[in-house]
């Protein structure tokens, strides 16, 4: 739910509060939007499960059972509430706090996701693979949230709730920043969706049976794609810490030191990623046959290896150009990327089947990291960098 803004919502009102003599209503802007980002997460959880028939009748052909679409709902709330707690956590330079609760999250689901599908798989019930891919998810949401939601209450406890009154209401306040981040993301969820539901489709139109495009399509986002995503925990922490530092650069127009930090961060990042995808290239047989012993597993890993550094350069440019006040053109960025790879899946995918998936996620990662990389050199090449 981080895409709906809240986090980034929460970020800039409780600096704007640490910044107060007093600290006097860091208490009451975090409780403020936390009520709205459990609204905002219970509203998609409600929306889920009064479409979980159509969606599990229409668009999956009862292939996958309603209870895994309200399983999904149970979640939306407590990462809605995850995403405000940690843009919290980043106000106040706690960010060790946002980057514990993704480790625990990646992590419990890492394990549970292994576990339940080695059970699982060998049934051959789709619906038990999703089942389990499904269930790892809303476990590790429950760890995460649960971690979030402790240290929040230890934290909030040293600050004292003062009813001072100020020019702006705090709903407009975050409305403000909330709603042109809130609209993109709708349209980028909305497009997302139609991706993810169109590609088990599209390779069951290159020959293969639905049960078969499912598992092939699982195979790579569910087993593949999490051990090439693990990593970038890390790089999300890094990317989370560089908003508001940024966007205090930007507010003291210390533009010399913008662009130095920024290339600083590139190089320092291009490194580090391709000595991680170096890692996957030679040991991706080891990892396969060690985690899921399947040597085919390896395969993709050593195909994605080459995928990796786009991937988590890709996220501390996007935390940069959200310190400089651009998160609506990152936003429109990512929906120009889903628009391109649903094209791309409509024609690829039915011809070539899982190596058209394969190339379909290339050319999607490799656009979105080509326009950000465009959009942060441009904007730390004027003259005057937009204020925050």
């Amino acid at each position: 739910m981080q895409l709906l803004g809240v986090n980034l919502a929460t970020t800039r009102i409780v600096s704007e509060e640490i910044a107060t003599p007093t600290n006097s209503n860091i208490q009451k802007a975090t409780i403020k939007n936390i009520i709205i980002s459990l609204i905002l997460g219970s509203m998609a959880g409600i929306i889920f499960v009064l479409c979980g028939s159509f969606i599990s009748e229409q668009w999956l052909h009862n292939q996958i059972h309603k209870d895994i679409i309200y399983l999904i709902a149970i979640a939306l709330p407590m990462i809605s509430v995850s995403s405000c707690i940690s843009g919290y956590f980043t106000a106040i330079r706690k960010i060790y706090h946002s980057l514990i609760a993704n480790f625990l999250e990646y992590g419990v689901k890492f394990v549970l996701t292994i576990f339940l599908l080695k059970k699982y798989i060998p049934t051959g019930n789709i619906n038990n693979i999703c089942f389990a891919l499904i269930l790892g998810d809303v476990v590790s949401e429950v760890i995460s949230f649960t971690y979030n939601i402790l240290f929040l209450v230890i934290s909030l406890n040293k600050f004292s709730m003062i009813n001072n009154r100020f020019k702006d209401s705090y709903l407009y306040r975050i409305l403000r920043i909330l709603f042109p981040v809130a609209f993109t993301s709708y349209i980028r969820s909305g497009l997302s969706t139609i991706k993810q539901f169109l590609i088990p489709s599209s390779l069951e139109k290159s020959g293969l049976n639905y049960d078969k495009s499912l598992a092939n399509y699982g195979t790579i986002t569910g087993m593949v794609m999490p051990i090439i995503i693990f990593p970038s925990t890390i790089f999300s922490a890094i990317s989370t810490i560089l908003v508001p530092e940024f966007s205090r650069l930007n507010i003291r127009k210390e533009y010399s030191k913008i662009k130095k930090y920024t290339f600083k961060l590139l190089k320092i990042s291009l490194f580090s990623s391709i000595l991680i995808a170096i890692v996957f290239l030679f040991f991706g047989n080891n990892l396969a046959l060690k985690i899921y012993k399947d040597l085919t597993i390896g395969n993709y890993l050593k195909i994605f290896a080459f995928l990796a550094p786009l991937i988590y350069i890709d996220i501390i440019i996007d935390g940069i150009l959200k310190g400089l006040d651009a998160q609506v053109s990152v936003l429109f960025i990512n929906i120009i990327d889903l628009i391109i790879s649903i094209f791309f899946i409509t024609i690829f995918v039915p011809v070539l089947g899982i190596t058209g998936f394969i190339l379909s996620i290339f050319i999607s990662e490799l656009i979105n990291f080509t326009l950000s990389l465009a959009k942060l050199l441009k904007t730390i090449s004027k003259p005057k960098i937009r204020k925050c």
